[in-house]
Order: structure tokens, then C-alpha cells, then sequence
């Protein structure tokens, strides 16, 4: 790892802020797809696969 001298915590803090971001980006994506998948189940299962 380089020597970041004086500004080892802002830096290491943004690299932490920006995984953190991220993973809870990555997190949100993939629940809210579930969801929607969940719903559009639920739909088809109410309306019949042949419309």
C-alpha cells in the first residue's frame, strides 16, 4: 500500500464510503428485483399464463 501520509484517513474513508455505496447499491437492486419478480408471479398466477 503507498505511504499516504497525512491523508491515509480521508483517502481510506472515501474508498470505504464508495464500497460501502456500492455493496448497499448492489443490495437495493437485487431486493427490489426479487420483489418485482415476486409481483409479477403473483400477477401471471391471477391472469392465467395464456393471458
Amino acid at each position: 500500500m503507498p505511504d499516504l501520509g497525512k491523508y491515509a484517513a480521508t483517502v481510506l474513508g472515501a474508498y470505504g464510503a464508495s464500497v460501502a455505496l456500492i455493496v448497499l447499491l448492489v443490495a437495493v437492486v437485487l431486493w427490489r428485483g426479487a420483489r418485482v419478480k415476486r409481483a409479477l408471479e403473483a400477477q401471471e398466477a391471477r391472469m392465467g399464463r395464456n393471458g
